[in-house]
């Protein structure tokens, strides 16, 4: 019989009660076959003697006999499975440590390759075989296989646990749910698998969701720490380049220094030099002349002597070196004149990094407008939000717990809680003005003392030339001249609040080791009008790239 003839029928070689193949097989009187074991077992615990394929009741349990043809039939069939048993399990290994084994194999257990729920039983791929063919056998719930299927029978009742109590959160048997839980919620099991597996399912999803968005941090903080990389070598570069040119340039004016003070003293030098040839060739002659002299003196011929001196040459010329000095050079203020060419240079190369610095701080600008809500009466703002001025009286406006009702202050619309910013702002033509930014929960009402420990992070301007940065206590700044226009730049993470001249590209004052917890705002005062004084807006400026 071939494979496919086997699995034909095999249907009708199998026992409706025991799902196996027939061992012993009777016929009932209604025509119907089972394991003659298995129908005496049936009707052994029944109250009457019913067929179970077709239900037929019969009055007195009837004789049964060996239905022969079906059990040569049967033999055959056997035989058949056992050739195809013996090939599959030869291509079969047997089961290694820790794998769940066929329960059905006798001698070596197998591979156990599902697990059945209702037979609680775990099969290898040979003894599946009935689950996958037989229609009976085909609705059993497999699963993959696990051991101690025991655990799937209710201790107490020894029935199936089939179904949940959402009550307890516990599976128990049919006997269960009429006995000890028969008030409470009941679902089949695979019902509450469903749901439980759907609630899993989004669970996993979330966990996913979670991953992802972890990995994506990791990426964004690798991606962080690059960038923070390579802003710090570009930094260090540029650092490097600085400092290398302000070397060459302190070398250079150490050089030019030592090269002027050898220079004068090597004029000194041949002037001396040249004092002393002339020296040394005027000693010569006289010293030849004293010679003759002397010569000629020690003479005893007294004749000789007389014509001698009137013959002898005349005494060569000689300077009258009385006034003659060397005059050491003077090198005061040489060294203080190349300190300056210097400091000239310093601040040269001082003023490129800054506009360099203010390039790349520019870059962070931001669109900042006033906001009238928290505007001092007082205050006059311009339509557009972007310019400020103190009039003489105070206007009619709603009390807002945002407005200043004391100082002439008001703080811009937007508010910062991370990253960097900037914005520029024109002073030109003011007497006074104050400048900076505001956390959020500063006090807005009565007399404020600005500073950081109050939420203000500011500098003023006072009687047209007093400056001051308002740390608490207060800090006077001593500018080369009054800047027209300043710029103000925060750094949230870093704590850092600076101020600039911009036209002039120089460092005003730098607030250093904040610590920001709240919204941060642009804060402006343009101070009392002062009876026309101070009458000049502060205007928020639009930033301008091209330094």
């Amino acid at each position: 019989m071939s494979a496919g003839s086997n699995q034909r029928s095999e249907d009708q070689f199998l026992c409706s009660i025991c799902l196996d193949v027939f061992t012993d097989p009777v016929t009932t009187p209604c025509g119907h076959n089972f394991c003659k074991n298995c129908i005496t077992r049936h009707w052994d615990v029944k109250d009457s003697c019913q067929c179970p394929m077709c239900k037929k009741v019969f009055k007195t349990r009837p004789d049964l006999n060996t239905n022969t043809f079906i059990r040569e039939m049967v033999d055959q069939f056997r035989r058949e499975r056992q050739q195809e048993a013996s090939s599959s399990s030869s291509e079969q290994q047997a089961a290694k440590p820790g794998e769940v084994l066929c329960d059905v194999c006798t001698g070596t257990k197998l591979k156990a390759l599902k697990s059945c729920l209702e037979c609680l039983t775990s099969y290898c791929q040979t003894h599946l075989e009935p689950h996958r063919t037989v229609s009976g056998l085909k609705r059993h719930q497999l699963m993959e296989p696990v051991e101690n299927l025991e655990d799937r029978m209710c201790r107490k009742h020894d029935k199936p646990l089939e179904l949940f109590c959402r009550t307890d959160q516990t599976c128990v048997c049919m006997l269960c749910s009429v006995l000890d839980h028969k008030t409470h919620e009941l679902v089949p099991v695979r019902e509450e698998y469903e749901g439980k597996k759907a609630e899993l399912g989004k669970t996993e999803a979330g966990i996913q969701l979670m991953i992802q968005k972890r990995r994506l941090k990791i990426q964004e903080l690798k991606e962080s720490m690059k960038i923070s990389k390579d802003a710090a070598d570009r930094e260090t570069a540029e650092g490097v380049q600085v400092f290398t040119a302000l070397i060459k340039s302190i070398q250079r004016g150490l050089d030019q220094l030592v090269e002027e003070i050898q220079d004068k003293q090597k004029t000194t030098e041949k002037q001396a030099e040249a004092f002393i040839k002339d020296l040394e060739q005027e000693i010569s002659e006289l010293m030849k002349r004293s010679s003759e002299v002397e010569k000629l003196s020690r003479s005893a011929d007294h004749l000789h002597l007389l014509q001698s001196v009137s013959t002898l040459k005349a005494a060569p010329p000689t300077k009258d070196w009385t006034e003659v000095r060397v005059h050491p050079p003077s090198y005061a203020g040489t060294v203080v004149r190349a300190v300056d060419q210097l400091v000239e240079t310093l601040r040269k190369e001082m003023k490129k990094m800054m506009e360099a610095e203010l390039k790349k701080l520019q870059q962070d600008a931001v669109d900042v407008t006033l906001d009238p809500d928290t505007a001092h009466p007082k205050l006059i703002l311009s339509d557009d939000g972007k310019q400020v001025y103190c009039g003489d009286k105070e206007k009619n406006l709603p009390e807002k717990p945002e407005r200043f009702s004391y100082c002439v202050c008001v703080l811009g619309r937007q508010s910062f809680s991370s990253g960097r910013f900037y914005f520029e702002v024109q002073v030109k033509g003011k007497t006074g003005w104050d400048l900076g930014v505001a956390r959020e929960s500063i006090n807005r009402k009565g007399k404020i003392l600005a500073s950081p420990q109050n939420g203000f992070w500011s500098i003023f301007l006072r009687n047209g030339n007093e400056y001051k940065a308002l740390a608490g206590p207060s800090v006077r700044l001593h500018l080369q001249s009054g800047p027209e226009k300043v710029g103000v730049f925060v750094d949230y993470e870093e704590g850092l609040v600076s101020f600039y001249d911009v036209d002039a590209a120089a460092l005003i004052f730098s607030f250093t080791g904040c610590c920001f917890t709240e919204k941060l705002y642009p804060y402006f005062s343009p101070f009392l009008n002062n009876g026309g004084k101070n009458s000049a807006p502060l205007i928020i400026c639009p930033v301008n790239q091209t330094l």
